[in-house]
């Protein structure tokens, strides 16, 4: 019996497939089910043929002069979908983010527009994850997910710079908290959370250079710590003034 390499690929076709056997010098046809395919006789035992467009399983079949073989089953893989992206953004480091859609169950790579590519992890046919690659600049770049069904495009992650802050005024305010205080510097303009010390603070983006951010009841010096998708900045302190006794 003939023997498939490999015995799958993508629904619309167009890969090589290499077919061992015996007697097929003289070969006049080869079929993937219904479907005639190109082919090169390579020696008496090997073929090479080029797969044509198809879905789900077929037989594949070499005709000589003497027959055809017994069909030997060839999958036909859908084309990957993907939908969504956990995480959207991250760190120049590369963050890890899960991809869901379907077909994705084959998938040996996904690639970061020109920065990079890294191996997934599959997780069942729907989800796959993987980690980000390094990025040397802030950019937004499209992801691509390869599988044996072939590629996919349509989603983008956006690699941010970490954020700096370069002041903060008022740097003190009463224990009881609720003193409003500019933060300044760069990269503000995704900040999700600001924290005094481990207490989080309420506050509001006004730019990319600037945010109020309101202090919650605390007391003694604390580091605050500013988070964006790209890293943390926990470059200024805030100092909580007790009240006269």
């Amino acid at each position: 019996m003939a023997t498939l390499n490999p015995t799958q690929g993508p629904s619309s076709g167009g890969n090589s497939v290499v077919i061992t056997g015996t007697n097929f010098t003289g070969a006049t046809s080869v079929k993937f089910g219904n479907k005639s395919a190109s082919f090169t006789v390579n020696s008496p035992t090997q073929i090479t043929a080029t797969a044509p467009s198809g879905s789900g399983v077929v037989g594949v079949t070499v005709t000589t002069p003497g027959g055809t073989t017994s069909p030997v089953n060839y999958f036909y893989v859908p084309q990957p979908i993907k939908t969504t992206l956990s995480n959207t953004s991250g760190p120049l480091a590369g963050a890890t983010t899960t991809i869901s859609g379907a077909n994705l169950s084959t998938a040996s790579s996904v690639s970061f527009g020109t920065v990079g590519s890294a191996t997934p992890t599959v997780v069942n046919d729907n989800t796959i994850t993987v980690t980000a690659p390094t990025s040397g600049t802030a950019q937004t770049v499209p992801i691509t997910v390869t599988t044996k069904g072939g590629s996919t495009n349509g989603l983008f992650f956006s690699y941010v710079g970490a954020p700096t802050t370069t002041g903060i005024d008022p740097a003190s305010g009463p224990e009881a908290g609720g003193t409003a205080s500019t933060i300044t510097g760069t990269g503000l303009s995704d900040t999700t959370s600001v924290t005094y010390g481990t207490a989080s603070a309420a506050f509001v983006v006004n730019s990319d250079s600037q945010l109020i951010a309101y202090a919650p009841p605390g007391t003694g010096t604390v580091t605050v710590n500013v988070t964006t998708p790209g890293g943390t900045d926990s470059t200024q302190t805030f100092t909580y003034v007790p009240p006269p006794t």
